[in-house]
């Protein structure tokens, strides 16, 4: 059974900084890609980031690249989302996602595997 927990969330300033992080168990983490997906009240899930199973290929969504950065230690089994410069359009539930492969994929589709989610909301 493969769990992912994360943590991290809150609230915070426009302008301010947070880092979620993404636990993992039950399956071999360094193997797989894993990804960073939010969802804002009345919207789809959307993508934000991921990385490959190395951490050496990264993606982002445009409307955070500059300001999030996606990395991995995969000895500790764990993935963070760094998010820096947060604007009140960050605000969503932020979910972290795993994949049967070891290349990252931008599709909510292309992952198996879902954490419960964290709640980030950015005040203005």
């Amino acid at each position: 059974q493969v769990q992912l927990v994360e943590s991290g969330g809150g609230l915070v300033q426009a302008g301010g900084s947070l880092r979620l992080s993404c636990a993992t168990s039950g399956r071999t983490f360094s193997s797989a890609a894993m990804g960073w997906f939010r969802q804002a009240p009345g919207k789809e899930r959307e993508f934000v980031a991921a990385v490959s199973w190395s951490g050496s290929s990264t993606a982002y969504a445009d409307s955070v690249k500059g300001r999030f950065t996606i990395y991995r230690d995969n000895a500790k089994n764990t993935v963070y989302l760094q998010m820096n410069s947060l604007k009140p359009e960050d605000t969503a539930v932020y979910y972290c996602a795993a994949r049967d492969g070891p290349y990252y994929r931008k599709s909510v589709d292309d992952y198996g595997y879902w954490g419960q989610g964290t709640q980030v909301t950015v005040s203005s």
